[in-house]
């Protein structure tokens, strides 16, 4: 391939990939606001019409915002590679440090310094979507400060943590000849398997405080679905969720032996004991039908042909030519293969929604066996309303983007009809 068919071909599907995105979004647009005026028949009974208009409206303002994001995410991939921003940024490096002398450290300059750009054009976006959009519907509870403390451990955490694996995988690039790709992958799934066994108990407290759940109805219907499936967990926590947002949710963290439950506080203050019994059936529903195995597995298969084909275009200057970049290195490479990977996979979005879509159907049923789908369904019912999601998504854009089955869809398949 010559580097002007590439260049050709990547603007061809950013162009596809913007028009497929810009519809889907139009449509959910019109969807939820044709269907504005009435809640659907099947929720006429549970939700409220005022609720019903403000997930509409919330859904909306989102999906506007989103193309928003999507025009200055679009215009910041071009600046970076097209526009010749890396190009810039290796010249500065190269200059200052040295690809030859000094690899690896040139390596997380560079790459650093293009993760910087494109957090310093998320910054206002993030301010916007958390203190005018979620506060306009009332979800948002974090300050300003909270939010900058957030940001900045954020930072720092990942500079702590990325910085040395990002340098491994600049080494392993660089001295394990043509099977580099298979020695990154290798510490790459160790290093994602060592990070889901310490988040629990070393990191995820470092931005929210977590309390055991304390004894009563709640704590001993737990205890008894947790018995009655067979999970061993080495907790049941409650977290502070309200400090940040009124969203509610409850999920599982950790890895063999960490295995941790976690519920926001504000999920308890919302559902009944046996509700929320219900929740967590379905989540374990995702344990015991081995969907978070499945999708580990998934993740690492995908990682491996990735990187298998990030070894076969590093040799490729047409590859660099193509994206604004005339010289080539294993920094390089690695930034440009994955700011350019999104154009080429977004066609396949789908079928990650049709898996994940499946895989909620399916601990749906492990709930509706472990505990009361009727329970199951007035849980779900309130966290809709409570979170403000549409009950009327358009089809297309949720058969594309959805990783949760449309709320009519799921209640009906919960209600045997």
């Amino acid at each position: 391939m010559t580097a002007s068919a590439f260049t050709a071909l990547f603007l061809a599907l950013l162009g596809l990939s913007l028009a497929v995105r810009v519809w889907l979004a139009l449509r959910q647009i019109r969807s939820v606001a044709a269907h504005r005026g009435a809640v659907p028949e099947r929720f006429a009974d549970r939700v409220t019409l005022a609720a019903h208009q403000k997930a509409a409206d919330y859904t909306a303002v989102r999906t506007r915002f989103g193309l928003l994001g999507l025009a200055v995410e679009t215009a910041v991939l071009l600046a970076l590679t097209l526009g010749g921003g890396i190009a810039a940024l290796h010249g500065f490096w190269q200059g200052a440090i040295g690809s030859e002398t000094s690899p690896i450290l040139y390596g997380l300059a560079l790459i650093l310094s293009v993760m910087a750009v494109s957090g310093v054009v998320e910054i206002p976006l993030g301010l916007y979507r958390q203190f005018v959009i979620e506060e306009r519907f009332g979800f948002n509870r974090m300050t300003l400060g909270l939010y900058v403390a957030d940001a900045l451990k954020g930072a720092l955490l990942g500079l702590l943590i990325g910085a040395p694996v990002l340098a491994a995988v600049l080494w392993l690039m660089g001295r394990m000849g043509e099977l580099w790709w298979l020695w990154v992958w290798a510490f790459w799934c160790g290093f994602n398997l060592l990070l889901l066994f310490v988040y629990p108990t070393w990191i995820a407290p470092l931005f929210n405080k977590f309390a055991p759940l304390q004894d009563g109805e709640l704590k001993g219907r737990i205890e008894a679905l947790l018995a009655r499936c067979g999970f061993a967990a080495s907790g049941l926590f409650v977290m502070d969720g309200s400090k940040r947002s009124a969203h509610g949710n409850a999920y599982f963290t950790g890895f063999g032996r960490n295995k941790r439950i976690v519920f926001f506080d504000t999920l308890i203050e919302r559902l009944s004991p046996a509700e929320i019994e219900a929740v967590l059936a379905h989540e374990l529903g995702h344990f015991k039908r081995r969907h978070i195995a499945k999708r580990i597995g998934l993740t690492f298969a995908l990682s491996l042909g990735f990187l298998w084909l990030l070894g076969q275009l590093i040799e490729a200057p047409w590859f660099f030519d193509g994206l604004g970049v005339p010289v080539a290195n294993t920094a390089l490479a690695l930034t440009l293969f994955f700011l350019a990977v999104p154009v080429f996979t977004f066609p396949f979005t789908p079928l990650s929604s049709l898996l994940s879509r499946r895989h909620e159907y399916e601990a749906d049923d492990y709930a509706a066996e472990h505990a009361s789908a009727a329970d199951l369904v007035r849980a779900l019912v309130k966290l809709y309303e409570d979170n403000a999601a549409t009950l009327t998504p358009d089809p297309l854009h949720s058969l594309f983007y959805d990783s949760h089955p449309p709320a009519a869809l799921r209640v009906a398949h919960l209600q045997g009809g």
